[in-house]
């Protein structure tokens, strides 16, 4: 058996749109955030740490070191992660919209199938055909609960602005023909969806026509879907004959959830 990460991290130093701080607490401040915390929970502790009295010292430890810490700050569509219908909107299937923690586990553990979309422009949209002729050239129908891994090659610009500039969008099409064939979750290594803000913004402002603000996104309202973003390394899988693992962290009342992602040989 090989365990293959195709997942991308939640990395502080990375590009983002979004602020993204994770505070590291070393082991040697370990011991003072410790007194800070123990000592902070009675007003005769407050008054005795700021006096400079310890309840314990680094002195008392193994190698003067306490435990290491780290408080991640950071919005659930950082690094990679799956969306459910409550990110899209209230309602789906005019129901009320299921959130991450909802996600049936049976849909995550499947076999996998990747489809080459590495041609695709970052002004283009992935739609049906190149789907079909995408699973035509690697001799494989799509089943009912595969997971599908659309590889665009944007993962590789993980860390720097283009990150979110160039990559090729999905057409609401293109989810119709994988709902209809019964799959449940698909993923893709960019990080989103619909294509970037830069294509979308222009064209709507310029047309004043909402079909051209997420379309993908948006099409959970009628449809109920998950995707997982932000994938990466697809390029070391086979086409198929492999399973996926996109469990989600079990976050309540979200409308995404980071995963570790992997695919198994």
């Amino acid at each position: 058996m090989k365990i293959i990460d195709i997942s991308l991290p939640i990395d502080e130093k990375a590009f983002e749109v979004h602020k993204v701080d994770i505070e590291r607490i070393s082991h040697k401040a370990g011991v003072e955030k410790f007194n800070r915390v123990i000592m902070g929970k009675t007003l005769l502790g407050k008054l005795k740490y700021a006096l400079g009295i310890r309840i314990l010292k680094k002195e008392d430890l193994p190698d003067e070191e306490f435990l290491s810490l780290e408080v991640v700050h950071a919005p659930v569509h950082v690094g990679t992660h799956l969306d459910y219908s409550f990110h899209y909107g209230s309602k789906s299937e005019n129901r009320p919209s299921k959130t991450a923690e909802e996600i049936p586990l049976d849909w995550c553990y499947n076999d996998g199938v990747k489809l080459d979309m590495t041609h695709k422009k970052p002004a283009e949209t992935i739609g049906p055909q190149d789907i079909e002729e995408a699973l035509k050239k690697i001799k494989y129908t799509i089943k009912p609960n595969d997971i599908v891994l659309i590889q665009t090659g944007a993962d590789k610009l993980h860390g720097s602005p283009k990150y979110f500039t160039d990559y090729p969008g999905i057409d609401p099409l293109a989810i119709d023909y994988l709902l209809n064939r019964g799959v449940k979750i698909f993923g893709t290594d960019t990080m989103g969806i619909d294509r970037p803000y830069r294509f979308m913004l222009k064209e709507f402002l310029e047309k004043k026509d909402i079909k051209y603000l997420y379309p993908a996104h948006f099409y959970g309202r009628k449809r109920e879907f998950i995707h997982i973003e932000r994938l990466a390394n697809l390029e070391n899988l086979p086409d198929f004959g492999f399973k996926v693992i996109c469990f989600p962290i079990k976050i309540k009342r979200t409308g995404a959830a980071w995963a570790r992602v992997v695919a198994i040989m």
